[in-house]
Parts: C-alpha cells; structure tokens; sequence
C-alpha cells in the first residue's frame, strides 16, 4: 500500500460522498422495510376492530398502568403509554433526523433546501386550506375544525415502502427529496402540536422543562458520555413537559435536536489510534513478560492500546449518527407498529365511513397534498431560485407528492390530537382511506413515468 495514500481511506474506504450518503440510504432502507410491517399492523387492527375481539381490544388499550413512588404516582391507560410515552421516542428519532438534514443533509445547501421546503409548505398549507374549505362548504361542526392539521402530515416509512417497489427507476434524487420534505413535514407538525394543541400551560412546570433541556447542553458541553445520565435528565423533562400541558412528544424532538451532530474524536485521532494499535500488535505479544523500570508489561500496554482503540472508534462517530443507528430499527420495528396496533383500529361502520369528515380528509391527503407540493414546486422553479432534482420529471413530482398524501402515523396521531372522541373513528376513516387512494394514485403516475427505465441501475 502506497505510503502516500490518506490514512482516512486506508480505514475508511470510498469516496466522501458515499460516506455522507450511507446513513440516508440505511435510513431509507429501514424504512422501506418498515413500512411493509405498518401496512400487516394496520391490517391486523382493522381486522380485529371489526371481528368479535373488537372489545377485548379496546379494553386492552384501555388497561390503566402507573408508576411511581409513595405518593408520586403517574397513572395512564395503556393507549397514552403509546401515544404520550413510546411516541415521545418516535419523535426524538424524529428530531435526530431533522438536525441531521440541517447539518449534512439536503436542508444544508440553501439551494437544495429550497425546493424541499418550499414544497412541504405547500404539502401544509394547501391541504388545510382545502379541508378548511370543505367544512365550511359541508357544514362541519366547528369542533372538529381543527382537523385542518391532519391532512398536512406525511408518513415516510409508508412513501419509501412504495417507492422501493420501483427500486432505481424511481431516481435517487426524487426519494432524497421527498424524505427532506417529509422532515420538514414532521418539523411542522412538531410546531402545530405545541402551538396549537397546547391550550393550558403550567408555566413552573415548563420553567422545569427547560431548566432540564439548559442541563443537558451543559452535559452535552463539558463532554458527559455516560447514556444512562441524558436517559434520566431526559426522563425528567419529558415528565415536566407532560405536566405543563404542551405534549410530552415535543420534549423528544427538542432532546434530538439538542444532540450533538460532531464526533468528540475526529478521522486523524482515530487513525493515529488505531495505528498506534496496529504497531503494538506487530511488535508480538510473546514478550509480554518484560517490565519497563515502571513495572509495566508489554501486555499492559497493548490492552491499554486495545481500550483507547475502542473509545476512540465509539467517539469516531457523532452521538447523533449513533443514536439514530441505535434507535431508528427499534422505532420502525417496534413501536411505530405498537402504534398502529393501538390507533389504526376503527369499527368500519356506514355512519363513520358517510361521514362529511372523512370526506375532507380524504380530499385533503389525496388533492391537497399534490396539488400544493406541484404547485409551490412549480412557482419556486420559474422563480429561479429552486430546481428540479437530477434526472427529475414533473410527471415524477406529481406522483411523489401523491405519495406524500399518504398521512397514516402523523395524521392519526394530529387526528387524536384536534377531534372530539365521537369523531375520531371518522377521522381515521379517512385518514385510510385517503391514504389508500393516494398510494394507487401515486403508484400509477410513477409506474406511467418511469416507463422504459431499467429496473436495476
């Protein structure tokens, strides 16, 4: 080997694009697979909400639990556990990849975020327009008008699922895209939910909060490595952030983006590191026997060697690319499935299924969503200050924002969020139901544009 070559190359192999491309291509493939999983919960609890098990399963997700000490006691019925606890992870994974995005991802490059962004607002504004059109015009109560806020969401691991069913005549580019917009969706509806649906604040307990979040940056900048300390830290704000009346889900994002984005060693450390290793090892370990004037064996040096190696490879990568590798899987695998279990089960019934609402949401998913990404994509095009992605159509844009139509997680959870209990089974009615239709809709505009293209590059 050429002495020289860069040391980086010798232990890290490939270009540096392929290096900054790898945690969005597993991201994608994790979510691919993940979303094969929602579409068997989802179906599994459509199925048993309409069997005769449809009340044994609200009674389990009814079931009460609490945890607590004395008289701290925290008591909630299995539902909020999904909904307030195990989301509020979903949503630090969510906060993990929206600073990811900005820190190297396509929300970096103003002139790569532009298009994302400005198609995402329009992913937003324009299906809540319409819904808010279409109470009006359908005479909606006006306690379900904060629905506005379902149709605007985009569920990922749905729109990469499918787009995995074209594999690379759907451009590399397109799928980029529409996961930075569906980021900036997220970030979104992160926003709605503590502006919008927070509607009394225990302003102590949010002194509380962020006194916890002020404690974590100074953990995170004096150099505190140890995960059991930011686990109990973290606990701690998302308990005060319940108790101030703005859901607990927003401590979880603002904790991923409080996570630091930089590695503690960088590429040259770790190369002297490991070399400095790999020396010790080619030197033999058959004289371990022989002591320095300080009594230290040649043994003791290489195991000391071998444990600076391995801090030094755990430091080499940032604690947010570590996180996210750590629990994205457990997010896509396990609790966005718990959640399906727990939200996507509505008795389909004739009154539900007629209802106005769903009617709207549906709209909203299946025109809005579309018609606002293409729209603003379009106007920011002429504009001259966004572009279309490499190897794009417009056909292509217009079947990847079909797809966007696709709500499910986010949407159910905002419909959870902003309708009275007595609407809800409407609300997700047509939350599945837009969703469905956006998903062929999306299929075929693909399927008709990337006609000809080579399956496989």
């Amino acid at each position: 080997m050429s002495r020289s070559e860069p040391p980086n190359d010798r232990l890290f192999p490939g270009r540096p694009i392929e290096r900054l491309l790898a945690p969005v291509q597993r991201f994608l493939r994790v979510e691919a697979s993940s979303g094969i999983v929602l579409v068997a919960c989802t179906v599994l609890a459509l199925l048993l909400a309409n069997s005769p098990l449809g009340d044994e399963m609200e009674a389990l997700w009814h079931l009460s639990c609490q945890i607590g000490i004395g008289q701290w006691v925290l008591a909630k019925d299995l539902h909020h556990v999904v909904n307030d606890g195990l989301m509020a992870i979903f949503f630090f994974v969510v906060g993990l990849e929206i600073k990811r995005e900005m820190v190297a991802g396509e929300l970096r490059n103003p002139r790569h975020a532009a298009l994302p962004i400005v198609a995402a607002l329009g992913g937003m504004l324009i299906p809540a327009a319409l819904f808010v059109l279409l109470a009006w015009l359908l005479h909606l109560p006006a306690t379900i008008h904060r629905g506005w806020a379902i149709p605007m969401a985009t569920d990922i691991a749905f729109v990469v699922g499918v787009l995995a069913l074209f594999g690379s005549r759907v451009p590399f580019s397109l799928k980029i895209m529409l996961l930075s917009l569906a980021i900036v969706d997220d970030l979104g509806a992160v926003l709605i939910i503590a502006f919008v649906f927070t509607e009394q604040i225990s302003w102590a307990a949010l002194a509380l909060a962020a006194a916890g979040f002020g404690l974590t940056y100074g953990l995170n900048r004096v150099g505190v490595r140890n995960v059991p300390v930011y686990v109990l830290v973290g606990a701690g704000i998302w308990l005060a952030v319940l108790k101030s009346g703005v859901h607990p889900t927003v401590a979880g994002v603002m904790l991923g983006l409080l996570t630091p984005a930089s590695a503690w060693i960088g590429n040259a450390t770790l190369t002297e590191v490991v070399e400095d290793l790999m020396r010790r090892l080619r030197g033999g370990r058959g004289e371990g026997g022989r002591r320095d004037a300080g009594g230290h064996s040649d043994d003791d040096e290489l195991h000391s060697a071998l444990d600076r190696a391995r801090l030094a490879m755990r430091e080499s990568v940032s604690p947010l690319n570590r996180l996210e590798h750590g629990l994205h899987p457990w997010v896509a695998f396990v609790i966005m499935p718990v959640f399906a279990l727990a939200n996507a089960g509505v008795e389909i019934n004739v009154s539900s299924a007629t209802d106005p609402l769903a009617y709207a949401i549906a709209a909203g998913l299946l025109i809005g969503k579309p018609l606002g990404i293409v729209g603003f994509s379009s106007l920011a095009v002429k504009a001259g200050f966004a572009q279309l992605p490499t190897g794009t159509s417009w056909l292509m844009l217009i079947g990847g924002g079909c797809l966007a139509g696709i709500g499910f997680t986010m949407a159910i959870f905002l419909a959870t969020l902003s309708l009275p209990a007595n609407e809800i089974d409407a609300g997700k009615i047509g939350i599945l139901g837009g969703s469905l239709l956006s998903t062929v809709a999306g299929a075929a505009i693909l399927l008709f544009a990337t006609r000809g293209r080579p399956a496989k590059a």
